[in-house]
Protein backbone atom coordinates (compact mmCIF):
# COMPACT_ATOMS: atom_id res chain seq x y z
CA UNK A 1 0.00 0.00 0.00
CA UNK A 2 0.80 3.45 -0.81
CA UNK A 3 1.00 6.42 1.34
CA UNK A 4 -1.49 9.05 -0.51
CA UNK A 5 1.14 11.27 0.39
CA UNK A 6 1.02 12.51 3.81
CA UNK A 7 3.31 10.69 6.21
CA UNK A 8 2.61 8.79 9.17
CA UNK A 9 3.99 11.94 11.55
CA UNK A 10 1.19 14.15 9.70
CA UNK A 11 -0.88 11.88 10.45
CA UNK A 12 -0.41 11.80 14.19
CA UNK A 13 -0.26 15.57 14.31
CA UNK A 14 -3.52 15.85 12.61
CA UNK A 15 -5.59 13.13 14.59
CA UNK A 16 -4.17 15.14 17.84
CA UNK A 17 -4.57 18.73 16.87
CA UNK A 18 -7.81 17.66 15.99
CA UNK A 19 -8.58 16.06 19.22
CA UNK A 20 -7.61 18.85 21.43
CA UNK A 21 -9.33 21.38 18.85
CA UNK A 22 -12.95 19.56 19.93
CA UNK A 23 -11.79 19.76 23.51
CA UNK A 24 -11.07 23.24 23.61
CA UNK A 25 -14.48 23.86 22.21
CA UNK A 26 -15.98 21.79 24.58
CA UNK A 27 -14.29 23.45 27.65
CA UNK A 28 -15.43 26.56 25.46
CA UNK A 29 -18.71 26.10 25.20
CA UNK A 30 -19.23 23.28 28.53
CA UNK A 31 -17.17 25.23 30.70
CA UNK A 32 -15.77 28.79 29.77
CA UNK A 33 -18.97 30.45 28.18
CA UNK A 34 -21.65 29.53 31.24
CA UNK A 35 -19.18 30.93 33.79
CA UNK A 36 -18.43 34.03 31.52
CA UNK A 37 -21.82 34.22 31.71
CA UNK A 38 -22.11 33.82 35.51
CA UNK A 39 -19.16 36.01 36.11
CA UNK A 40 -21.07 39.15 34.61
CA UNK A 41 -23.94 38.60 36.44
CA UNK A 42 -22.21 38.63 39.41
CA UNK A 43 -19.90 41.52 38.50
CA UNK A 44 -23.47 43.30 37.67
CA UNK A 45 -24.02 42.45 41.57
CA UNK A 46 -21.41 43.53 42.84
CA UNK A 47 -21.07 47.01 41.08
CA UNK A 48 -24.84 47.58 42.54
CA UNK A 49 -23.75 46.51 45.83
CA UNK A 50 -20.64 48.66 45.44
CA UNK A 51 -22.97 51.63 44.77
CA UNK A 52 -25.33 50.75 47.57
CA UNK A 53 -22.18 50.82 49.78
CA UNK A 54 -21.12 54.16 48.77
CA UNK A 55 -24.10 55.59 49.18
CA UNK A 56 -24.66 54.21 52.84
CA UNK A 57 -20.84 55.10 53.68
CA UNK A 58 -22.02 58.82 52.48
CA UNK A 59 -25.26 58.33 54.50
CA UNK A 60 -22.97 57.12 57.66
CA UNK A 61 -20.73 60.31 57.25
CA UNK A 62 -23.28 63.02 56.59
CA UNK A 63 -25.12 61.32 59.76
CA UNK A 64 -21.85 61.36 62.06
CA UNK A 65 -21.60 65.21 60.63
CA UNK A 66 -24.56 66.07 61.54
CA UNK A 67 -24.60 64.61 65.29
CA UNK A 68 -21.68 66.27 65.80
CA UNK A 69 -22.90 69.30 64.79
CA UNK A 70 -26.44 68.85 67.00
CA UNK A 71 -24.20 67.28 70.43
CA UNK A 72 -22.14 70.25 70.15
CA UNK A 73 -25.24 72.98 69.33
CA UNK A 74 -27.14 71.15 71.97
CA UNK A 75 -23.92 69.69 74.80
CA UNK A 76 -25.68 72.13 77.28
CA UNK A 77 -28.99 70.63 76.85
CA UNK A 78 -27.27 67.03 76.87
CA UNK A 79 -25.09 67.87 80.23
CA UNK A 80 -28.64 69.40 81.78
CA UNK A 81 -30.47 66.17 81.03
CA UNK A 82 -27.53 63.57 82.88
CA UNK A 83 -27.77 65.92 85.90
CA UNK A 84 -29.83 64.54 88.68
CA UNK A 85 -31.88 67.00 90.36
CA UNK A 86 -30.49 67.94 93.68
CA UNK A 87 -32.96 70.31 96.17
CA UNK A 88 -30.02 71.60 98.38
CA UNK A 89 -28.36 72.62 95.32
CA UNK A 90 -31.38 74.00 93.55
CA UNK A 91 -32.77 76.12 97.01
CA UNK A 92 -28.74 77.19 97.11
CA UNK A 93 -28.70 78.27 93.16
CA UNK A 94 -32.12 80.22 93.51
CA UNK A 95 -33.06 81.56 96.90
CA UNK A 96 -31.01 84.83 96.06
CA UNK A 97 -34.11 85.29 94.10
CA UNK A 98 -36.61 85.28 97.07
CA UNK A 99 -36.67 86.12 100.50
CA UNK A 100 -38.00 83.03 101.38
CA UNK A 101 -37.89 79.76 99.33
CA UNK A 102 -39.25 76.24 99.74
CA UNK A 103 -39.70 73.30 98.34
CA UNK A 104 -42.17 70.48 98.90
CA UNK A 105 -41.27 67.44 99.29
CA UNK A 106 -40.51 65.82 95.36
CA UNK A 107 -43.03 63.17 93.97
CA UNK A 108 -40.92 61.13 91.35
CA UNK A 109 -43.76 60.94 88.82
CA UNK A 110 -44.53 58.12 85.69
CA UNK A 111 -41.87 57.77 83.51
CA UNK A 112 -43.42 59.93 80.31
CA UNK A 113 -41.62 58.90 77.29
CA UNK A 114 -38.11 58.71 77.70
CA UNK A 115 -37.64 60.90 80.51
CA UNK A 116 -38.42 61.10 84.10
CA UNK A 117 -39.71 63.77 85.39
CA UNK A 118 -39.85 64.89 89.05
CA UNK A 119 -43.13 66.93 90.30
CA UNK A 120 -41.44 69.89 92.21
CA UNK A 121 -44.12 72.61 94.14
CA UNK A 122 -42.34 75.61 94.99
CA UNK A 123 -43.38 78.43 97.28
CA UNK A 124 -41.81 81.75 97.90
CA UNK A 125 -42.29 85.32 98.97
CA UNK A 126 -40.86 87.80 97.26
CA UNK A 127 -40.75 91.85 97.34
CA UNK A 128 -41.99 92.11 93.54
CA UNK A 129 -43.60 89.76 90.83
CA UNK A 130 -40.30 91.04 88.45
CA UNK A 131 -37.67 88.72 90.83
CA UNK A 132 -40.28 85.78 89.36
CA UNK A 133 -39.23 86.43 85.54
CA UNK A 134 -35.51 87.21 86.95
CA UNK A 135 -35.98 83.58 88.38
CA UNK A 136 -37.70 82.05 84.95
CA UNK A 137 -34.79 83.28 83.21
CA UNK A 138 -32.23 82.00 85.29
CA UNK A 139 -34.02 78.71 85.25
CA UNK A 140 -33.05 78.60 81.64
CA UNK A 141 -30.06 78.59 82.45
CA UNK A 142 -30.04 76.43 85.11
CA UNK A 143 -28.45 73.13 85.44
CA UNK A 144 -31.09 71.16 85.04
CA UNK A 145 -34.01 70.73 82.73
CA UNK A 146 -37.33 72.68 83.82
CA UNK A 147 -40.85 73.04 82.76
CA UNK A 148 -42.77 75.68 84.83
CA UNK A 149 -46.32 75.08 84.94
CA UNK A 150 -48.55 77.84 84.46
CA UNK A 151 -50.68 79.75 86.26
CA UNK A 152 -48.31 81.47 89.02
CA UNK A 153 -50.39 82.05 92.49
CA UNK A 154 -49.73 85.27 93.22
CA UNK A 155 -51.19 85.84 97.01
CA UNK A 156 -50.21 89.54 98.16
CA UNK A 157 -49.20 89.88 102.57
CA UNK A 158 -48.41 93.05 103.93
CA UNK A 159 -45.52 94.43 102.12
CA UNK A 160 -44.76 90.76 100.78
CA UNK A 161 -45.78 88.96 97.45
CA UNK A 162 -46.50 85.10 98.49
CA UNK A 163 -45.54 83.14 94.89
CA UNK A 164 -46.91 78.97 94.78
CA UNK A 165 -46.47 77.23 91.77
CA UNK A 166 -45.02 74.01 90.51
CA UNK A 167 -42.65 72.83 88.47
CA UNK A 168 -41.44 69.81 86.02
CA UNK A 169 -38.17 68.75 86.42
CA UNK A 170 -36.86 65.90 83.05
CA UNK A 171 -34.30 64.01 83.97
CA UNK A 172 -33.00 61.03 81.45
CA UNK A 173 -32.41 57.74 82.60
CA UNK A 174 -29.01 56.46 83.28
CA UNK A 175 -29.39 53.53 80.99
CA UNK A 176 -30.93 55.41 77.52
CA UNK A 177 -27.92 54.02 75.23
CA UNK A 178 -28.89 50.27 76.21
CA UNK A 179 -30.80 48.07 74.13
CA UNK A 180 -33.61 46.11 75.75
Amino acid sequence: MKNSGMSRQNMYVLIVSLVLLIFVLLFSFLVLIPKGKEYRIKRAEMIKVNKEVFLFENFNVDTLELLKKLQGDNRYTITALSTLFSEERFLKQHKNYFNSLTLSKRVISEKEGDFITYDVNTTSKIASPKSIYVFLDALNKSDWIIGVNFPIEFKREAEMIHSTFSMKVYSSPKDSNSTK
